[in-house]
């Protein structure tokens, strides 16, 4: 398979102005979401001393919602494409603000309901599933990496819960940055339920039920491949978006602020580099940048591993990870837009949404556990390494034939 792009003619290539105005309707959606899905873990240092718990315990705290939101994209994303995101959208956004109240006013003295809030509070996780087949729809195919890059970056919500939820905590009370949120999610929900269009011409999803759509869907080979990719890649982001905070608190001994802080640097540099690999792949095809995405986390996970002191190599190859993360995370998803089948992509999307997200539960629970036991993180950066090396050999040898599998197909 050749990386070089395929010449397309200016009418296949061309993008409405809706569809931009769509694209910033779900990015804001998606960001809002993820910012409401991400309120726990800063606030991890801060439940641990209230509730006094353990390492594993913060660590599954801080996880329950990461798990629940990636495994609930696999429904999520199989009802948008049966009901599209102009119904789906509204309505995940709407039903995220229970427990996000839950949690600011009523769950915040026992552990017990925190987990339940926590549990609920993966809703806001699930609206990728919604996203993707939305934008899919509405972009050509030479301008899907691109434009599934820039809806990505509405991870950024992550970034905006770091930098600001310990500080309005601090500054105007614990139920403050709950409110904050259920309040943007409202106006979220009302604002695209007014404004926001399904593509007129979206694929029509296969006949059957749900479940049986989805199960044909992850028998796909490529859901498998594209899956296993998504949880290295958009894996190791969340789990590090999570778990940062206490690993520099435990490793480094920084303060809650100062953790979150350079937790959310970590974000914003993934953030970034999201549309940037969706662009790179709509140029040079995903495969070639996601190889170079997995050796570079490669070499700088193993650096990582030596806990080297944070000014300044211990700064650079927290960095540089983050880069590689979040533009292989664009990577995966502009190779979602080239082999997924039509009216599929959101029964796809769900899939490999959720493998990304459960790539990132496991970590911060291995890592509290290690911890735990021999008072370091180091063989958690070591597996890192090893996996995303392995990541990386398999996208340069397995994706190719694999895709060709799929077209074929």
């Amino acid at each position: 398979m050749s990386s070089a792009p395929v010449p397309e003619t200016t009418a296949t290539t061309a993008v409405p102005r809706q569809a931009w105005i769509m694209l910033a309707i779900a990015t804001v959606g998606f960001t809002i979401n993820f910012w409401a899905w991400a309120l726990v873990s800063p606030l991890g240092a801060f439940y641990t001393d209230a509730l006094g718990l353990s390492a594993l315990e913060k660590s599954l705290l801080v996880a329950v919602p990461v798990i629940v939101g990636s495994l609930g994209r696999i429904p999520v994303g199989a009802l948008t494409d049966r009901f599209g995101a102009r119904a789906m959208f509204p309505l995940v956004s709407a039903l995220t603000i229970l427990p996000v109240l839950f949690i600011g006013y009523i769950a915040s003295d026992s552990y017990a309901m925190m987990l339940l809030g926590g549990f609920v509070l993966g809703l806001g996780g699930t609206t990728f599933a919604i996203g993707v087949p939305l934008v899919n729809a509405w972009f050509p195919p030479a301008k899907r990496g691109t434009a599934l890059g820039i809806f990505g970056a509405g991870m950024a919500g992550t970034a905006i819960s770091a930098f600001s939820t310990v500080q309005l905590r601090r500054s105007f009370g614990l139920e403050f940055p709950f409110t904050l949120v259920a309040v943007l999610l409202a106006a979220y929900a009302i604002v695209s339920w007014l404004l926001l269009r399904d593509a007129p011409d979206r694929p029509a999803p296969a006949g059957g039920s749900v479940l049986r759509r989805t199960w044909e869907t992850f028998r796909l080979p490529i859901t498998l491949q594209l899956s296993f990719l998504y949880a290295v890649g958009f894996g190791g982001f969340v789990a590090f978006s999570v778990y940062l905070p206490t690993y520099l608190r435990d490793a480094f001994e920084l303060d809650a602020g100062d953790a979150a802080l350079r937790t959310a640097g970590f974000v914003v540099l993934a953030v970034v580099m999201r549309p940037l690999g969706g662009v790179l792949s709509d140029r040079f095809h995903p495969v070639p940048v996601l190889t170079v995405c997995f050796i570079v986390v490669t070499v700088f996970a193993a650096i990582s591993a030596l806990e080297q002191p944070l000014a300044p190599l211990g700064t650079v190859a927290f960095l540089a990870m983050a880069a590689a993360l979040g533009a292989s995370s664009g990577a995966v998803f502009a190779l979602v837009a080239i082999a997924a089948p039509p009216g599929k992509v959101g029964a796809v999307t769900g899939i490999v949404g959720a493998a990304g997200g459960l790539g990132g539960f496991a970590p911060p629970l291995a890592m509290g556990a290690i911890y735990g036991w021999i008072g370091n993180y180091q063989p958690g950066l070591w597996l890192l390494s090893i996996t995303a090396a392995v990541a990386a050999c398999f996208t340069a040898w397995g994706m190719q034939s694999g895709e060709r599998a799929s077209r074929a197909g």
